[in-house]
């Protein structure tokens, strides 16, 4: 039923994208309705790939065929995605406009009245104006498109960040925690990928390494051999994953499994202890925090992530979800780190992703 509910739901939100791109991209157009309708067609039917090689591929289905779909439909619906944030952006910049065009309208003629030169009269001219602007529209999301796929290949860049932590022990002072979350290895993103990752992992003399989860899109069967390379990954004190909610659309308690036997410490709503000198740190680790939505045993919980943990100075939560941060809070740690909103991806969803 859930199931039912949510693809009823994207078949109605595809289909109002489809309407507003075509609409606004096509509306002024030579093209004919039946055309139009073709173009709305085939934006749903991008709008479905995804979905549907994610369904092929968990039941087994891998092959270069639809290793090529995949790589279709990201690059379509990332295409799609900077031609609606380009019409939004257009659009809300045209309002004032329009909305004076609509006053002019309302009021009653000035016999004497000059026509405003900012608001052309001649239909064919204002096409020629916006389907001008439409054209730069699709080469401006070609370009940024192809830019989004070249700096998505590229080798992860270093962000260090500097956290302060009053009840910090001075033994745990320039403690290195070193994160990667979000690595989504699948069809385009393979072992060479990987093998890059864990060199820059390795370089950074990491005191812990944290996976915070969406490690994979894919069956072990598909990825084992991609995900290898983390196996060789170095730390003094522990390598530390928890589940994101991409691991729980190909498998998770295989995954889990799967991803220990690399050397990997698993937190599943649990916690580890690291000690240096007389300095103690709780090290906890969540589910996603969806996790119940597909095993009930799989409930995010910081709470019961350090039920019965002994006194520490310091406690730190692994968790994939930003929005876990409210419980941790209520559980008193001192940080959480966290992936999932890769970065908002570009402006202006990096306002509203979390």
């Amino acid at each position: 039923m859930n199931l039912l509910l949510f693809l009823s739901i994207f078949f109605i939100f595809s289909g109002l994208v489809a309407f507003y791109i075509t609409r606004r991209l096509l509306g002024m157009t030579s093209l004919s309705r039946l055309r139009k309708l073709a173009v709305a067609a085939g934006i749903v039917v991008i709008f479905w790939i995804s979905p549907v090689t994610m369904i092929l591929r968990r039941n087994g289905m891998d092959n270069h065929g639809i290793n090529a779909l995949v790589w279709t439909g990201y690059l379509c619906l990332g295409f799609l995605s900077f031609i609606v944030t380009f019409l939004v952006i257009r659009d809300v910049l045209c309002l004032p406009a329009a909305f004076l065009n609509t006053l002019k309208r309302m009021l009653p003629a000035q016999p004497h009245g000059k026509p405003d030169p900012a608001i052309p009269e001649n239909p064919s001219r204002r096409g020629f104006l916006v389907n001008s602007m439409n054209y730069g529209i699709m080469a401006t999301a070609s370009l940024t498109t192809g830019y989004g796929v070249i700096e998505a290949k590229q080798v992860p860049e270093v962000k260090e960040v500097q956290i302060a932590i009053p009840a910090l022990p001075e033994e745990f002072d320039g403690f290195r925690i070193v994160q990667v979350t979000d690595l989504h290895v699948s069809p385009t993103i393979r072992r060479p990928y990987v093998e890059k990752v864990v060199e820059i992992v390795n370089s950074l003399n990491a005191d812990i390494f944290a996976l915070t989860g969406d490690l994979v899109d894919g069956s072990i069967s598909q990825l084992s051999h991609d995900v290898a390379p983390l196996k060789n990954i170095q730390s003094a004190q522990g390598n530390f994953f928890v589940t994101g909610n991409h691991e729980y659309y190909f498998g998770v308690t295989d995954w889990v499994t799967h991803i220990q036997r690399l050397g990997f410490s698993i937190l599943l709503n649990e916690f580890c202890m690291i000690h240096r000198g007389q300095g103690s740190l709780v090290l906890a680790g969540v589910t996603d925090y969806r996790g119940g939505n597909f095993l009930h045993t799989h409930r995010s919980d910081p709470i019961k992530a350090v039920a019965g943990a002994p006194a520490a100075d310091v406690k730190i939560l692994l968790a994939h979800q930003p929005k876990s941060i409210f419980d941790a809070a209520s559980a008193g740690f001192d940080l959480q780190i966290s992936g999932h909103t890769h970065g908002g991806q570009f402006y202006p969803w990096n306002l509203i992703s979390m």
